[in-house]
């Protein structure tokens, strides 16, 4: 059967029909970004990729293409052997590489040749990441949110994932980044995104919203750690009504000890972290910081870091940013628990909140 092709804008329109998308790019190529869904299937592998290379530049790319051909055939083969002998003739898979299309139209043609309906993305992940930043605006812009604003501390990702569970439609950008949105923000263990990376998971979450019903999200910065969230989300964003959220200070002490437990249990790897608000805070204070953690003191820390850093740049922030803010809709929890969060979650929900 021949293979057939697809610009990208059309792929992104019709992702939905594909039974499978595949990446025949290598695994770092796949890992850095890709077509959201899609499953990895190397043509060439990673250290094969720089085989062929290094033997394309400096024997000849006669004895390169031979050398890859070999390697590719056989990969493809042991992914048709583990991945494809049970599927239907039915099955539509959609195929793509890097841009030349050398490695994904090996693989299609194989596939095509089965007697599968394969199709190729034309100009492949160069030509879809083209299309998905050209298509992001018009997501954001068919959808309408509201933003959960309140200082650090307040449980606004909590009151995310309350909204979440009662079904609400929620974009968690911190989540999608790996990252709690500050100076201290970053979470052991997690590296984030890329930012094409970063900007995929956007685009795939905001396809999946109805438009008909609100998108609650948090009234995050341009920046979310070292990633930065597209310019016409963050706009749409700025440009939409806000919820104030407001937890008593034991309350939002307490939940920045049980979010930032890491730090509780690593005091040194708090006072590391510290250090980045040297140049904010200066030596004296931040050094004043770490020795009262360093006394087992970090609650007092935290409390601190609320009153003077992070709450004065935030009421200056919030209001130069969200044109909207003055008329934010009052969201007081009496404490941090579960059941307030819900509560609140709930009446937010209701028609006409």
């Amino acid at each position: 059967m021949p293979v057939h092709t697809l610009s990208a804008p059309d792929a992104l329109a019709r992702l939905g029909e594909f039974d499978t998308v595949i990446d025949a790019r290598t695994e770092d190529e796949y890992a850095l970004d890709h077509v959201p869904g899609a499953i990895n299937w190397p043509t060439l592998n990673n250290a094969e990729r720089i085989t062929i290379g290094t033997l394309y530049k400096q024997v000849n790319p006669f004895e390169a293409k031979k050398r890859g051909a070999a390697l590719s055939a056989r990969n493809i083969a042991a992914h048709i052997e583990r991945e494809v002998i049970d599927k239907p003739k039915s099955w539509r898979p959609l195929v793509y590489c890097w841009r030349g299309g050398n490695r994904s139209g090996a693989l299609a043609t194989i596939l095509g040749a089965i007697g599968f309906h394969v199709t190729l993305v034309e100009g492949g992940y160069k030509a879809w990441r083209a299309a998905l930043v050209d298509d992001l605006p018009a997501q954001a812009a068919r959808l309408h949110y509201r933003v959960v604003c309140g200082p650090t501390g307040s449980g606004k990702t909590r009151l995310l994932q309350a909204l979440r569970a009662q079904g609400a439609q929620v974009l968690d950008l911190e989540d999608l980044a790996n990252h709690r949105s500050s100076v201290l923000g970053h979470l052991p263990g997690l590296e984030q995104p890329s930012q094409k990376r970063f900007d995929s998971l956007i685009w795939e979450a905001l396809r999946a919203f109805d438009p008909t019903k609100p998108v609650f999200v948090e009234s995050e910065s341009k920046k979310v750690g070292n990633v930065r969230v597209p310019e016409a989300l963050i706009e749409a964003m700025r440009q939409s009504p806000c919820i104030d959220l407001q937890l008593p200070e034991e309350e939002r002490v307490a939940l920045l000890m049980e979010d930032y437990d890491y730090f509780v249990r690593d005091p040194e790897l708090f006072c590391q972290r510290l250090k980045a608000l040297v140049e904010l805070r200066g030596h004296e204070v931040v050094n004043g910081w770490i020795a009262t953690v360093q006394a087992g003191r970090v609650a007092d820390v935290v409390r601190e870091l609320l009153t003077l850093h992070y709450d004065p740049v935030y009421g200056a922030s919030i209001r130069r940013n969200f044109i909207q803010y003055d008329k934010a809709l009052p969201c007081a929890l009496p404490d941090r628990s579960a059941q307030a969060l819900a509560e609140a979650a709930a009446q937010l929900l209701r028609p006409g909140a």
